[in-house]
């Protein structure tokens, strides 16, 4: 046991030396405070589900430590995940997001914001919902319209079941019927942007718009 102490001992006693060295300066150094963004990653959304809710996609750090610790360290070697595999669907806060942070040790947080975030998890679901045309000035005078046909009719919408159970109607550009005095086919973008769906296939609809002469009644002659 003492030929293993004693054996290369004077390259240990450099060794430990060098170590005691660096561990003196690194605590003796003179502390520093910096700020970094770094990106919050949410990590492994459940199959069939999707985030419902504002999510900050940056959160703001201060980190103490030493000067050339943290002067070496960058925005890329700082990362924030939230695993998100094991929730269901319903709003979930997670709090204390410090004890996420991947940063090296002697290192410490004095500030985050923001210091939690609630997530919401919705199941994503997918209607057909009827479309809806927009018109908009006058037809040629003596003239009104006597039919309308969208086809189709309804198109797929997906995303945010809760959204999706709320919405009756996706609505079209606006048609001008101004001046209009004979039948009318038109493509029409579909005009809809949602918060936590989208439109899945048909974004425009052809709308034909047929018009009839109005009918006239005729005053009869006043008597004298």
């Amino acid at each position: 046991m003492l030929k293993l102490i004693t054996e290369n001992w004077q390259l240990k006693a450099i060794s430990l030396a060098f170590a005691l060295v660096l561990w003196f300066s690194v605590m003796g150094e003179r502390k520093l405070e910096i700020g970094f963004t770094v990106p919050l990653e949410l990590k492994n959304v459940p199959e069939g589900m999707m985030v419902a809710s504002e999510v900050p996609s940056q959160v703001d750090v201060r980190l103490s430590g030493p000067r050339t610790m943290l002067l070496n360290l960058g925005p890329k070697d700082i990362r924030i995940a939230v695993e998100l595999n094991e929730l269901k669907p319903g709003l979930t806060s997670f709090r204390r997001l410090e004890e996420r942070l991947d940063i090296p040790a002697g290192i410490k947080v004095t500030r985050l914001s923001p210091s939690f975030v609630d997530i919401k998890l919705e199941r994503i679901r997918s209607r057909e919902i009827p479309v809806k045309v927009v018109f908009s000035g006058k037809l040629a005078e003596g003239y009104r319209v006597a039919r309308v046909v969208v086809e189709p009719a309804t198109v797929n919408v997906e995303g945010a079941d809760g959204e999706l159970r709320e919405l009756a109607e996706v609505q079209t550009d606006v048609v001008d019927l101004g001046g209009l005095s004979a039948d009318r086919t038109l493509t029409v973008p579909i005009n809809y942007r949602g918060r936590y769906t989208q439109l899945k296939g048909a974004t425009s609809v052809e709308v034909t718009v047929e018009v009839e002469k109005s009918a006239t009644v005729k005053k009869k002659p006043r008597s004298s």
